[in-house]
């Protein structure tokens, strides 16, 4: 097992109530959960989104933290937030990246797995890395 190792667990869910599909606007939430399955503490410090509609429209969304925190998470520590993003279209995909900074100053990348946005079926299968 590797000493710099981050688990990460997405679940989207469609938000019908913030959404106005007749104007091509879809909105989803979707809930993170972060944990250090290393043997080292380990700190989230940027992250980078890719968010794809079904129309191939891609925007690249880039920053430090998450929802404000830069969380430095101890081994078997969990952060938990959620977020959100719009579509112009009822469909669509995010993945990305957290870069990673270890309590040793080692640097790593993590990487989010692909999930769906899909309001059609409501929500999306939970995927984890």
């Amino acid at each position: 097992m590797s000493s710099y190792q981050l688990r990460v667990e997405v679940t989207p869910h469609y938000l019908p109530e913030q959404s106005a599909p007749q104007d091509g606007i879809y909105a989803f939430a979707y809930s993170v959960l972060i944990r250090n399955t290393g043997d080292i503490g380990a700190q989230v410090i940027a992250r980078t989104w890719h968010i794809n509609d079904a129309e191939g429209l891609h925007e690249k969304v880039k920053g430090l933290g998450v929802v404000g925190y830069q969380p430095l998470l101890q081994p078997g520590e969990v952060f938990e937030y959620t977020s959100g993003t719009r579509l112009r279209t009822p469909t669509g995909t995010m993945h990305g990246s957290y870069f990673c900074v270890a309590e040793d100053g080692e640097k790593f990348d993590v990487d989010i797995p692909m999930f769906v946005l899909d309001a059609l079926s409501g929500n999306g299968k939970r995927q984890m890395h």
